[in-house]
């Protein structure tokens, strides 16, 4: 199941469960819309891979099944991957 992060990695912007900015790589690094396109320029920097729209998780299944509430965030932002 996925974890549902609360915001960018780059730019810490929050990403509730419901927003259409946020994308993910595979391994479910996750990042606002901006970030991915201007910044990383499509490509995580984490594992090389690409973003794809985070699934919205229904409403009425956040209380059986929360989202994430801890914040993962890289302390120098993000550089585009190599």
């Amino acid at each position: 199941m996925l974890q549902i992060r609360p915001n960018c990695e780059c730019c810490d912007k929050d990403l509730p469960p419901d927003s259409v900015e946020a994308v993910i790589c595979t391994f479910e690094c996750t990042f606002c819309l901006s970030c991915a396109q201007t910044v990383l320029r499509g490509t995580c920097p984490n594992c090389g891979g690409n973003f794809s729209p985070r699934p919205i998780r229904p409403a009425h299944l956040l209380i059986k099944y929360p989202p994430s509430s801890e914040r993962v965030l890289k302390p120098n932002g993000c550089v585009a991957a190599a």
